[in-house]
């Protein structure tokens, strides 16, 4: 997608017009950044920053976001009227109504290129099935976190994880969940 003036106002126009949920992550995320702009629109918007770019969104620093995940997710969450997945050791989700969860599955083998991917697609997919955004999220990043959980189990070790292996794994996590829930 990238960053540029193009791309930054196709984001913000989208956010304006869009009459179904939004999941932005990545170069949605940094077009977002500096920008007073944006809200999330009644259809619902979920944001998926790691650190760094919670930090740009807020205009902070990552030490700072680092010193207090759940605060700052809270209050992006609340001042963006938008769903927050603050990604990381224990991801913080965070609703504009104040409601926090941390999600107490994944591992620290997940900090490879494409798990971003892989959790904004699982949550897209709720969303589409009609979950609510912050149960999407909430759930998504469980699912993901499971996920990778059972291959680094299978495997003994969290070392070389790969994006691939966990979307194959999804289909048996949330059977896993599915079973434990019923």
């Amino acid at each position: 997608m990238g960053t540029h003036e193009d791309a930054r106002r196709t984001v913000l126009w989208l956010l304006d017009h869009a009459q179904v949920p939004i999941i932005a992550d990545a170069d949605a995320l940094t077009c977002l950044a500096g920008s007073e702009a944006w809200r999330g629109g009644p259809s619902g918007l979920v944001v998926t920053p790691h650190p760094g770019e919670m930090a740009r969104l807020l205009g902070s620093d990552v030490a700072t976001v680092q010193s207090d995940r759940v605060g700052v997710a809270r209050r992006l969450a609340a001042e963006r009227s938008c769903v927050v997945i603050l990604k990381g050791a224990r991801s913080v989700v965070a609703a504009p109504d104040g409601c926090v969860w941390v999600n107490p599955t994944g591992n620290p083998g997940m900090a490879v290129g494409g798990m971003g991917d892989v959790l904004s697609g699982i949550v897209g997919a709720l969303l589409a099935q009609h979950l609510a955004p912050a149960e999407a999220a909430y759930s998504g990043a469980y699912v993901h976190g499971a996920a990778a959980d059972a291959v680094v189990g299978a495997r003994g070790s969290e070392i070389g994880l790969l994006a691939s292996e966990v979307i194959e794994e999804i289909p048996r996590a949330i059977g896993r969940l599915v079973r434990a829930v019923d």
